[in-house]
């Protein structure tokens, strides 16, 4: 994970996992996995020099041949040049189905809806998926608080790189592609 979206998960009023989003208790640290991070070695993809983990963040932002190569694995999964952005749906900010307030995140609509709109019953459409090109504007879910707990306790984005137009046949290929660039 970044910097920037593991200061969000670890926000002092409500520390979560950042792979379920699930609640964080105050705890230790994971001094098992530090000690595996500061023992295991591994090569540079650009330049080969074999580092410790700990370290590789530090080489990789000093390596041009890192950066190279990252530049070269951008510009083979990139089909054709940005399209004008008017044209793609807002699937970062929501608005409330319930109340109409806007410009949340998709976690902040979660918590939003459980702290204000937990015991309206009231069927709504749900902003987030109607945002995706699979989602029905017009489906009305029967147990939105449900469906917001179970289907949108994390977002897409954070685990794969979405291409919402593309074909699964396509995307399958560039996955394939980029495991064997990756070897």
């Amino acid at each position: 994970f970044c910097t920037p979206c593991l200061q969000e998960c670890l926000k002092p009023k409500k520390p979560v996992c950042g792979v379920c989003r699930s609640s964080l208790s105050p705890g230790s640290r994971a001094l098992d996995l530090e000690k595996q991070i500061e023992t295991t070695e591994a090569a540079c993809s650009g330049c080969g020099k074999k580092m410790y983990l700990s370290k590789m963040r530090s080489h990789a932002a000093s390596c041009s041949k890192y950066q190279n190569y990252i530049m070269e694995g951008v510009k083979a999964v990139t089909k054709e040049p940005l399209h004008n952005t008017r044209n793609f749906p807002n699937r970062f900010t929501f608005p409330c189905p319930y109340c109409s307030e806007k410009n949340f995140d998709q976690e902040g609509l979660v918590e939003h809806c459980k702290t204000l709109h937990s015991m309206d019953a009231k069927q709504v459409v749900c902003p987030i998926c109607a945002s995706m090109p699979w989602g029905d504007p017009n489906y009305r879910s029967a147990n939105f608080m449900e469906h917001l707990q179970r289907r949108h306790r994390f977002s897409y984005d954070t685990f794969v790189v979405c291409d919402y137009d593309a074909d699964e046949d396509d995307m399958m290929a560039q996955v394939l592609m980029r495991s064997l660039r990756d070897k």
